[in-house]
């Protein structure tokens, strides 16, 4: 087995696709999987560690959110690159514009293809003023999709959403954990004190981007909701984007600490003791079940990652999505109450442990070699294949 993962995005940078995919990539490896990868050229300079080939690309950063960049490429520079080394199979981590080149290009080759659903580009027309853009840009997606061998979800209740849509052959393959690396065993007295908590009073937590698509205006009533009814609450927010300087002047009293690394990371999220998420433009949310692992208790929408791990009430609290109302009472409501956000911590940390990435990856080797046979099976005359 020979991969090529194409992706607009890779490690170091800081994001869920990035993350999901480096490890992964690290799965693979100690399998004695050989993966090429293909991706804009990185914003800092430095060789990737444990794969075979690289192809970086021309890269352009979105106007007014530089922290994400698409890649671009012509197709004939692709197929250069994969008669060089050809792939048993490409994995398109994007639907962008280098994810629609490489499908070109594959094709082209007669090279198996399987795409990754890790990002909800159709929620995004909402998020970003043009929503008049989501009949089009979901047109694309399945005409895109359809191209493919498979396409892979991490939740079951996106496959059926969009085999709704009408795109075929939907397969989930969920997300790991590092269960050793986040963890309440790094829980930090003196990141509490900096934090000016002592070690009975809450701090509520958000991690992840700071942009439209995440909810912040309900993740900011909330936060102040809760320090109206917990005066002594710390809140502590982790990561950056374009809507920070917004949400530090509607929260003056928090902690805001920009992007951190992984190990900063795992500490502050097992120095905290409630998750406070809005979002539901996530296709998984690896922030969740970091924060589960990390023994805190998630507050956060029915969907994504928190549908398949939380059982509402025993392992962490869900809402209907949509339900701001419900959602902001459920963390008003919870942070009063600390043995009750103790022990959905605890059996939070349980129930992601369950989450393995050597079991992730081998679901994802079954997948690769599935859309191998699938391509090469003989093809009946009156069957044409979606190019």
């Amino acid at each position: 087995m020979r991969l090529c993962i194409v992706s607009e995005t890779w490690t170091p940078e800081i994001n869920g696709v990035a993350h999901t995919l480096s490890r992964l990539h690290q799965e693979l490896y100690r399998q004695g999987v050989e993966v090429d990868v293909i991706r804009p050229r990185p914003r800092v300079k430095g060789e990737t560690a444990n794969v075979k080939q690289e192809l970086q690309v021309s890269r352009c950063v979105l106007p007014g959110y530089t922290d994400v960049q698409v890649g671009f490429t012509r197709p004939s520079t692709l197929r250069r690159f994969w008669r060089e080394h050809r792939p048993s199979v490409v994995y398109l981590a994007t639907q962008g514009p280098l994810g629609w080149v490489a499908r070109q290009a594959a094709r082209q080759l007669n090279i198996p293809l399987v795409a990754g659903w890790h990002t909800n580009f159709d929620h995004y027309c909402h998020d970003y003023g043009v929503p008049w853009l989501e009949s089009a840009t979901r047109r694309y997606l399945r005409y895109f999709h359809n191209g493919c061998e498979l396409t892979l979800v991490p939740t079951q209740l996106q496959a059926t959403a969009l085999s709704e849509q009408g795109i075929r052959n939907v397969h989930v393959m969920s997300r790991g954990i590092e269960g050793e690396q986040f963890s309440p065993a790094h829980r930090d007295t003196e990141l509490r004190k900096q934090w000016g908590v002592s070690a009975h009073q809450p701090v509520a937590l958000y991690a992840g981007r700071l942009a439209a698509e995440k909810n912040l205006t309900l993740l900011q009533e909330t936060m102040q909701a809760m320090r109206a009814v917990r005066p002594d609450m710390a809140q502590v927010i982790v990561g950056d984007g374009p809507a920070r300087a917004q949400l530090e002047k509607a929260l003056p009293e928090a902690h805001f600490t920009g992007f951190v690394d992984k190990q900063e990371l795992a500490r502050h999220y097992a120095s905290a003791d409630l998750f406070i998420f809005p979002s539901l433009s996530e296709t998984w949310g690896n922030v969740v079940a970091e924060a589960m692992a990390s023994g805190l208790a998630v507050v956060a929408y029915r969907h994504a990652a928190s549908a398949e791990l939380i059982q509402n009430g025993h392992n962490g609290i869900t809402v209907t999505p949509d339900d701001s109302e419900a959602f902001q009472q459920a963390a008003v409501e919870l942070c009063q109450h600390p043995a009750d956000y103790a022990r959905l911590g605890r059996v939070a940390r349980l129930r992601a442990l369950e989450q393995s990435w050597s079991g992730i990856a081998d679901q994802f080797m079954q997948y690769l070699q599935q859309a191998q046979e699938a391509y090469h099976a003989p093809t009946p005359a009156c069957r044409v294949r979606s190019s």
